[in-house]
């Protein structure tokens, strides 16, 4: 086997073993751009430009979700090249031994969930995922409200900041991802369930969890 074969080799079964040691990762997983390869993908708990300020994932770990997510990820793509942009993905399924490293750093229940509490994150069952918008033309970042998991009001939505042309972004990530079947996060712009969340997880979990966060969901615009 050739050393870069090797190389990949090794990056995916470490990416594999994540989701193989979580508890919550009964699957199966995709990696989202094997369903639609023009998306983007940047894991921020990949590098140190996150909240704990290192990487916290394997070098070279793939943006992970359920198959229903991530062809819900192609549909919002197919409507942001309408408008000549796209889809970058920040974070998608994340292990719960992950979980508890930003719980550790926040101890901030209003934004990280306590993964020893009921569900833990809903990015742990692989039906979350943290998005932002990219141009067209060189895929790169448009102004948004904040940058990722900064956790302040600013990161609420409705943005209510004065800038048009980033009030004009955030509304239309959450209608395409509305389009394509999820769920905002009103305390973050970036946060997005799959509608339907409640079908992965066991029934005494998915109604204690819809008790807790019903008043946080974003439906529509």
């Amino acid at each position: 086997m050739r050393h870069f074969d090797l190389c990949v080799s090794i990056i995916g079964g470490m990416a594999a073993a994540l989701v193989s040691m979580d508890a919550n990762a009964s699957g199966p997983f995709v990696d989202v751009r094997s369903v639609d390869p023009t998306i983007i993908v940047e894991l921020r708990y990949a590098a140190r430009n996150n909240l704990v300020g290192q990487p916290l994932y394997p070098l070279g770990t793939r943006a992970l979700a359920r198959p229903e997510v991530a062809s819900a990820l192609a549909v919002a793509q197919s409507v942001l090249r309408r408008y000549q942009y796209g889809l970058k993905i920040w974070d998608a399924y994340r292990p719960a031994a992950v979980q508890a490293k930003l719980w550790q750093a926040s101890h901030n229940s209003d934004y990280v969930a306590n993964p020893e509490i009921g569900v833990g994150s809903l990015h742990s069952w692989g039906i979350a995922v943290d998005a932002t918008l990219v141009d067209s033309h060189g895929n790169r970042d448009v102004r948004m409200p904040t940058d990722f998991d900064e956790f302040t009001p600013a990161a609420m939505w409705p943005y209510m900041g004065s800038s048009f042309e980033i009030g004009g972004h955030v509304r239309l990530l959450n209608y395409a991802m509305h389009k394509a079947g999820f769920w905002g996060l009103r305390t973050e712009w970036w946060h997005f369930t799959i509608a339907d969340w409640q079908k992965y997880l066991p029934p005494e979990k998915a109604k204690s969890a819809a008790q807790v966060l019903g008043t946080h969901w974003e439906g529509g615009l």
